[in-house]
C-alpha cells in the first residue's frame, strides 16, 4: 500500500446508473389516488426510474462503479478501499460492498464495507473515505452509493410511494500531491432523539420479521414529510454555512450547490437563504424522484459529464436525512 501522505483527496471519477423503467406520475395515478398535478406540485417530480425484476443494489451499484473505475482512467484493480452506502442492501450480511468488490473482481486483501445513514449516506461515506486515505495507506477509493427505494415502499400510501426512486451513483477519490484542491471540508452530524420522523420499523433486532409485522405493513417506509421538511430546510442551511466557514470561503464563491433531491422547495428554500442564485443550483429530481444517498452522486456525475464544472470551481454538496442525519462537503475541482 502507499504509505506516503498525499496533500489532497481529489474526486478523479464519476459515474451513475438508473434502471431502464421509467414510472411517470400518471402511471402512478392508476395505482393511487394521485394525479400528476399533485405529485409534481408538491415535490417537483415527474418520473422516477425503478429497478427491474430480479435487479438488486448490487447490480446498480456495479454499472455505476465500472462508470466511476473508467472516467479515472483506472482498472477495477487499482481500487484499494470500498465503501457502499445504501438503506436497501442486497442481505443484512455480508456486505454489499463485499458482493460488489466480487462483481468487479477486485483484489481481495482491502477494505469493504457498507456505510448507512440514509440520505446522507454519501457525505458520509466521502468523509470516512477521505480521513482513511489521509493516512496515506489508501490510493484509489470507490465510494458508491446505491438504492433500491422501491423494495420497502408501501404502493399504496401515496404519501411515500410517490416521492422515491432507484439509482446509483459513485466516484473514485485518489490521492493527490495537489494543494488546496479536491475535498476541502467536511462536516457532519446526527440527532437519535426522533427516529421515528423517518424510518422502516420491523426487520431488525427490534422489531424481528414476522407474521405480524408483514401483515401490519412495518416493512415499508414511514415518514412524517411535514416534520422532515421543516428540519431539513434548517439543518442543511446551517451545514452548508458551516463547512463554508471551515474552509474559509462564503456562499459567493461558490460555483455549484448540489443538494439532496429530495423536494424541490426543500431545495429553493435553503437556496434561497444561502443567498445562491438559482443557475448554480443543480436540480434534477424532476427525472429521478429522491434516491436517498445516491441522489448526490447520480446528480454529480451528470455535472461531470456535462461541462457544468471547471477547473477551480467550488462544489458545495449537502444533504440530509433518517436518523436523523446530514452532512455537508466542499470539492474543488
Amino acid at each position: 500500500m502507499n504509505s506516503k501522505r498525499p496533500n489532497s483527496i481529489i474526486i478523479k471519477g464519476t459515474g451513475k446508473y438508473v434502471p431502464e423503467r421509467i414510472v411517470t406520475n400518471d402511471d402512478l395515478s392508476k395505482i393511487v389516488d394521485t394525479s400528476d398535478e399533485w405529485i409534481f406540485g408538491r415535490s417537483g417530480i415527474k418520473r422516477r426510474r425503478i429497478a427491474a425484476d430480479g435487479e438488486t443494489t448490487s447490480d446498480m451499484a456495479l454499472k455505476a462503479s465500472k462508470a466511476a473505475i473508467e472516467s479515472a482512467g483506472l482498472t477495477p484493480h487499482d481500487i484499494d478501499l470500498v465503501i457502499v452506502t445504501t438503506v436497501n442492501p442486497d442481505m443484512l450480511f455480508p456486505s454489499t460492498a463485499c458482493i460488489l468488490q466480487a462483481k468487479l473482481g477486485i483484489r481481495n486483501n482491502i477494505p469493504c464495507f457498507d456505510l448507512e445513514a440514509a440520505c446522507s449516506g454519501f457525505v458520509y461515506g466521502m468523509e470516512v473515505a477521505t480521513s482513511m486515505m489521509a493516512s496515506g495507506r489508501y490510493k484509489n477509493a470507490l465510494v458508491v452509493s446505491s438504492e433500491k427505494m422501491s423494495s420497502m415502499l408501501d404502493w399504496k400510501d401515496r404519501s411515500t410511494c410517490v416521492l422515491f426512486g432507484d439509482g446509483s451513483g459513485a466516484v473514485v477519490l485518489a490521492a493527490s500531491g495537489e494543494e488546496n484542491a479536491g475535498i476541502l471540508g467536511n462536516v457532519l452530524g446526527a440527532d437519535g432523539s426522533d427516529t421515528a420522523m423517518l424510518c422502516m420499523p420491523a426487520g431488525g433486532s427490534a422489531m424481528p420479521p414476522s407474521e405480524r409485522t408483514v401483515r401490519e405493513g412495518l416493512h415499508y417506509l414511514k415518514m412524517d414529510g411535514r416534520e422532515v421538511f421543516k428540519h431539513a430546510v434548517r439543518i442543511m442551511q446551517e451545514k452548508a454555512l458551516e463547512v463554508l466557514d471551515l474552509c474559509g470561503v462564503s456562499a459567493e464563491d461558490v460555483a455549484l450547490l448540489i443538494p439532496h433531491q429530495a423536494n424541490t422547495r426543500i431545495i429553493e428554500t435553503v437556496a434561497k437563504r444561502l443567498k445562491i442564485p438559482s443557475e448554480k443550483v443543480y436540480v434534477n429530481i424532476e427525472n429521478y424522484g429522491n434516491t436517498s444517498s445516491a441522489s448526490i452522486p447520480i446528480a454529480l456525475d451528470e455535472v461531470v459529464r456535462g461541462g457544468k464544472v471547471r477547473k477551480g470551481d467550488l462544489v458545495l454538496l449537502v444533504a440530509f436525512g433518517a436518523g436523523l442525519t446530514w452532512g455537508a462537503t466542499l470539492v474543488r475541482f
